[in-house]
């Protein structure tokens, strides 16, 4: 099974870009239905695939994971084992965040060090990488100088492409406070970044940043 992606005012209820109808797809694909398989598969796998990256920086491992949660998904449908009618989205990004966790934790006991050739090739890559690519980069180390709630925040929202009211369905938090930890995430993110700034234009970062809030 292959599920790997291809290389104003906050939306509170809607359930990502298109708003889709899951409940016959999901039905579907519990009973063997391959089209609807690879529909849930279209709308979900980038998603996974880009909060996995978005935290762990590895782009094999977060293939990985985006593996096993369809694979996961893949089993409870078949299984019968999804009872979460009308909250797919929240149920599937926990079981993604689970896994994301139990990565971090796995890390943290056998950090990985980076060869000698990787670390020769850095400065190259550095000197070849435009304003963007500073600025982005830049954007991610700031990202992983956030406490592990802070962050978490920020990708589910930008990266998994959560609503506020799935955010408040998967975290058992109100809306409310949920909004008020965003808004808070994003301005330590905006501080950091302007804290790292060298040389680098700031409009441009607070343009970037007054994107992410929308």
């Amino acid at each position: 099974m292959n599920v790997v992606p291809g290389s104003g005012q906050p939306d509170l209820h809607g359930d990502g870009p298109s708003s889709p109808d899951l409940t016959p797809v999901l039905l579907a694909a519990s009973q063997g239905d391959e089209k609807a398989w690879r529909r849930i598969v279209d709308l979900y796998a980038r998603r996974v695939f880009a909060l996995a990256q978005s935290r762990l920086r590895n782009p094999e491992v977060a293939e990985e994971i985006t593996q096993s949660v369809f694979a996961t998904l893949a089993a409870k449908l078949v299984g019968g084992g999804y009872a979460e009618q009308g909250k797919f989205e929240p149920w599937l990004f926990r079981i993604a965040t689970n896994r994301i966790r139990d990565e971090q934790r796995r890390t943290r006991r056998h950090p990985v060090t980076h060869d000698a050739e990787a670390v020769d090739r850095a400065p190259a890559r550095r000197d070849e990488s435009d304003q963007n690519t500073e600025q982005l980069d830049r954007l991610r180390t700031a990202m992983h100088q956030l406490a592990d709630a802070d962050r978490e925040i920020i990708e589910l929202r930008h990266h998994g492409q959560m609503s506020f009211a799935q955010l408040a369905e998967m975290l058992g938090e109100p809306i409310g406070t949920l909004l008020a930890r965003h808004h808070r995430a994003l301005a330590k993110l905006k501080s950091l970044m302007e804290m790292g700034l060298t040389g680098t234009n700031k409009n441009t970062l607070g343009s970037n940043l007054g994107r992410a809030e929308a």
